[in-house]
């Protein structure tokens, strides 16, 4: 069984959303990003209601976009922040995306790592997340984020990783509504607890 492989691909649209040459300097702005991601996924009918994007945190220059695309990938793991931090190590060419410390990264995610992501987070040698929805947002409207430990946030600071949460909340919630109202798929029902 030699040659069995995998891509993901990002949709084409995802071109229109993105600016490489600029820069990203607010935490805001780099939210703005993540959840206009998100949206166009929802408005593009491509995937999850959910984005992300790798950052140099020196920059605050794009690194790499990542959307959700669960349904169209028939992929479990291509969560958002799977393919940001996937794509990011590829064009970098390094699987410390920030370089061992030498070049901080920040991982920006329009919703709260679910299960899988909080486990990818500490591997990719990201320094800083920025989050915009929580946890509790995306159970509302039916996703199942996974058994998470309740104190994860002090478990990433503890490695180094610096957490800030509810960055323009409100909009990436909008998009989260957005998608349940236009009949978007729950590919995965909420099979845990609602606590936030």
């Amino acid at each position: 069984m030699t040659g069995l492989s995998f891509t993901i691909t990002l949709p084409s649209w995802v071109r229109s959303v993105i600016d490489f040459d600029q820069v990203y300097e607010s935490d805001a702005d780099k939210m703005d990003l993540a959840n206009a991601l998100a949206m166009g996924n929802v408005a593009n009918q491509s995937g999850g209601p959910f984005g992300a994007a790798i950052f140099e945190e020196s920059t605050h220059r794009l690194i790499a976009p990542g959307v959700n695309l669960v349904v169209p990938e028939a992929n479990p793991t291509a969560h958002a922040e799977i393919v940001a931090i996937g794509l990011a190590g590829s064009l970098l060419g390094r699987y410390d995306l920030s370089d061992n410390g030498a070049r901080p990264a920040v991982l920006a995610s329009s919703v709260e790592p679910c299960a899988m992501c909080l486990g990818a987070v500490p591997w990719s040698g990201v320094s800083r997340v920025i989050i915009g929805a929580r946890d509790a947002d995306a159970r509302k409207v039916g996703f199942d984020e996974g058994d998470k430990p309740s104190d994860w946030v002090a478990s990433l600071e503890s490695r180094g990783i610096t957490v800030t949460r509810d960055v323009q909340r409100q909009h990436s919630v909008l998009v989260l509504n957005s998608y349940v109202s236009s009949g978007g798929e729950i590919y995965n029902t909420d099979r845990g607890t609602t606590d936030a």
